[in-house]
């Protein structure tokens, strides 16, 4: 699978059922070229109007299922939430 391809797929935490959003970039291990992160944005503060603040940083062991459409995964929201 490529990149660009987990960037068209949104995230929901099936923990919470709550949708996160789409991925916006991975962190890579440079070492054994893995992926350990995907990275989505949080929504902004004022519904989105000032952009991003917080972004949510999901390891790679969260990840549940990757489907045609959707990456499910179960984290706890206060532990993959980060600010930017």
């Amino acid at each position: 699978m490529r990149i660009s391809e987990i960037e068209r797929k949104e995230v929901i935490n099936v923990c919470d059922g709550g949708r996160l959003g789409f991925v916006c970039d991975v962190e890579i291990d440079v070492k054994t070229g893995c992926i350990k992160k995907l990275i989505v944005p949080a929504r902004g503060k004022f519904f989105g109007i000032f952009g991003h603040v917080q972004e949510y940083h999901i390891c790679w062991c969260d990840i549940k299922c990757i489907g045609d459409d959707l990456i499910l995964i179960c984290a706890n929201i206060d532990d993959i939430l980060v600010e930017c």
